[in-house]
């Protein structure tokens, strides 16, 4: 990355772009600054390397599980709206329903299991690749999803029924916000294409979905930080993140102008939520 330095600004400059991904989100090349880990140490210390200029501050704000708030949306499952709706955190709640976790300890030790099965239902994984997450047998797994989805009616419904209505649409899913994706294998007659066809078709108005509000999100903060008459910088989107230079003096009222910008990107039947946190460098600065 030094390499990389602009001999012009001292800075690092990624190109973003919109065309690349099926989904719709945006992908960052020469260098890819969206595929820097924060979970491992050597993540971390390139991250903490990213630091803004003289005077400033960087604020991270990031989208608190959308995608599973989006499933909930979308299937309109009674249990997973109750939860988002009333601010509970939706893995604890899938502890306890899937999990059977009644006791502090327990509830310790299975919201890991529920949270890798949470996100492991919302992309579509099966018995073998949810085994192979959480370690266990695949019997096992095959029970949690079972499970979950008794727990999760809504969500079941929505899983089995997602494949038919993109074949009824003449192979195309969209996004709740009616973009586009063509799902060319739905109809393939080998079964590797077709499941895999059928996993993007229950995906796509997730991630899709996604990928549009973190846009409007751009476009939002970019607004009302010129509205608020504010000197902060958007420098970079990661995902569901938004990564903002800020002056030093005004990270407490940039917070909140950026976090009622987010969360009003759009509205759904469950809120959106935002952690925004602020620091020295990149990696402090994440919530």
């Amino acid at each position: 990355m030094p390499l990389l330095i602009s001999p012009k600004d001292g800075r690092i400059h990624t190109t973003l772009t919109q065309t690349v991904t099926a989904t719709g989100r945006l992908s960052s090349l020469n260098p890819n600054l969206q595929n820097i880990p924060n979970r491992t140490e050597i993540g971390r210390r390139i991250r903490r390397a990213f630091i803004p200029e003289d005077g400033y501050v960087l604020l991270s704000a990031d989208y608190s599980q959308i995608e599973l708030r989006l499933l909930a949306h979308i299937t309109q499952d009674a249990e997973m709206l109750d939860a988002f709706r009333k601010g509970e955190d939706i893995h604890a709640r899938t502890a306890k329903a899937v999990f059977g976790a009644q006791t502090a300890a327990e509830l310790k030790e299975k919201r890991r299991l529920a949270k890798i099965v949470n996100f492991a239902i919302a992309y579509v994984v099966g018995p073998f690749g949810l085994a192979q997450r959480v370690g266990i047998s695949r019997a096992e797994a095959r029970r949690v999803i079972d499970d979950y989805y008794r727990t999760f009616s809504g969500v079941r419904k929505y899983m089995e029924e997602s494949p038919d209505r993109v074949r009824e649409a003449g192979g195309v899913a969209r996004s709740i916000f009616g973009r586009l994706r063509r799902i060319a294998d739905i109809n393939n007659k080998n079964h590797n294409l077709r499941a895999r066809a059928e996993r993007e078709a229950v995906n796509m108005p997730m991630q899709g979905s996604a990928s549009d509000i973190i846009k409007f999100a751009m476009l939002r903060s970019d607004e009302a930080i010129r509205r608020a008459k504010l000197g902060a910088r958007m420098i970079l989107q990661v995902h569901d993140e938004l990564v903002f230079e800020v002056p030093a003096g005004e990270v407490e009222r940039t917070r909140e102008v950026v976090k009622e910008a987010m969360e009003k990107a759009a509205k759904l039947d469950v809120p959106l939520e935002v952690e925004v946190g602020s620091g020295k460098n990149w990696m402090d600065a994440k919530a």
